[in-house]
């Protein structure tokens, strides 16, 4: 997410006129919800995106190879257990529609008794009592957390052994923002019924572990469809997958037919870890700054060119920006010199534009931080970040009041509470973000 050098803003009451000054606690806007998704098609030759299925299907995330190809081969029951929140059963719903409409596959929610999917709602200490690292999860062979508990170590929960589908858990929690359960949904279920593995190198998925998409993407949903096809069988090795692709993809993408190929190297597992480790939370600054200097050393020496490196270039600029903001700025504008052409990554780009212009409002250039914040906000809208998008409108607000557009500000303030409360949830998270973001600009 934006961090806490960023996320926040003034409480607004959505009475009083745009003021810092003002902490009232009156009741903030209810939570806004996105109508409908925005997929874009994928941009690649169908040639890339047959080597990206099979390393997606035929590794998983630790680098382990799969023997062979593993969907459901049945139709997909799924049933919703332990204690949804409103905004998952909604969100959810939504994700089923998505998933029918632009995926072909039909997953029939069933209520009591058992499915070939259950999806669990539970406290987020519950979750990381079973897997430390996780925000969600999803496990083979299992039905509930606690018989995941027993058998946490036996082969049957194990990817590696996994020949067939036909029962998986996916654990969700109750008590996070809505973004947050949402995001669980379309990661966890995704890999449920399709690819096991991530890849940094895709810039247009979820299917990678940077985080910069949360809901699935058009390319996504093309991943998926070619998953069920009916071609294809679990249980065939990867020269027989590899070798009934090319059809498929034809079939339904006949755009990437007519687009050159231009393969992206592979990802070296050291460039991983190293990436992996400047993210981690929990350690030290200086721990993390080194590990991100070093994933951007690989990328370099590897010649890279694309929207891995500007990662690498994104990150340092979040470690750095609130000690050394000048030097965070000289990586947030290199990462943009990455981001261009078949490379770009507009979320990326967003994101970025979103800490240049808080450093724009710290120096009180509000018309600056305009010309950044204005492009960004469809894309996070598109992209169905409210987190982001909440954020930018509050970063308006602020690049506003610089410009003397007081009423302008207001309104933004006012728009943006609806998306704050689905991204941060709680009202004391909203006022929090609201309150840091309002922290930037220089006395008036």
């Amino acid at each position: 997410m934006l961090g806490a050098a960023l996320v926040g803003c003034t409480a607004l009451d959505g009475t009083a006129p745009p003021n810092r000054a003002n902490r009232a606690a009156a009741p903030l806007a209810p939570a806004k919800s996105f109508a409908r998704a925005h997929p874009v098609a994928p941009q690649r030759a169908n040639s890339d995106i047959a080597r990206d299925f099979l390393d997606l299907h035929f590794r998983l995330e630790g680098g382990t190879d799969l023997p062979v190809f593993t969907r459901f081969e049945t139709p997909i029951t799924l049933r919703v257990t332990g204690q949804p929140t409103k905004s998952l059963t909604r969100d959810l719903g939504a994700l089923l529609r998505r998933l029918k409409r632009e995926a072909g596959i039909d997953l029939h929610l069933v209520g009591d008794g058992g499915a070939n999917i259950t999806i669990e709602a539970v406290p987020r200490k519950a979750i990381r009592r079973a897997s430390p690292r996780a925000a969600c999860f999803v496990v083979p062979n299992v039905s509930s957390l606690a018989e995941y508990r027993r058998n946490k170590r036996k082969p049957k929960t194990n990817w590696a052994n996994l020949r067939a589908r036909q029962t998986l858990a996916i654990f969700v929690p109750n008590d996070v923002s809505p973004q947050e359960t949402r995001d669980c949904l379309h990661e966890e279920l995704a890999q449920a019924i399709g690819p096991l593995n991530d890849l940094y190198r895709l810039s247009d998925s979820v299917f990678n572990d940077d985080n910069i998409h949360t809901v699935l993407t058009g390319f996504d949903m093309l991943i998926l469809r070619a998953g069920y096809a009916s071609e294809l069988r679990s249980g065939m090795s990867r020269a027989e997958v590899a070798a009934r692709l090319p059809a498929i993809l034809a079939r339904l993408n006949p755009a990437g037919q007519h687009r050159p190929p231009l393969p992206l190297q592979e990802t070296p597992r050291d460039w991983i870890r190293a990436t992996e480790a400047a993210l981690t939370p929990g350690t030290s600054r200086a721990s993390r700054l080194e590990a991100a200097h070093r994933g951007a050393g690989m990328a370099r020496d590897l010649g890279w060119q694309d929207h891995r490196r500007a990662f690498n270039h994104y990150v340092l600029g979040r470690i750095l920006q609130r000690d050394d903001p000048e030097l965070a700025q000289q990586h947030f504008q290199t990462a943009l010199t990455y981001l261009q052409g078949r490379k770009d990554s507009p979320l990326l780009r967003a994101q970025i534009a979103s800490r240049m212009a808080a450093f724009d409002i710290i120096r009180g250039y509000g018309a600056t931080a305009l010309t950044r914040i204005r492009p960004a906000l469809p894309i996070a809208a598109r992209g169905e970040n409210a987190v982001l998008l909440s954020s930018l409108m509050l970063l308006e607000a602020e690049a506003l009041i610089l410009e003397g557009q007081t009423d302008a500000a207001y309104a933004v303030r006012l728009d943006s509470q609806g998306w704050a409360r689905y991204g941060f949830g709680p009202d004391w998270a909203v006022r929090g973000a609201m309150r840091e973001i309002a922290a930037l600009a220089p006395p008036q």
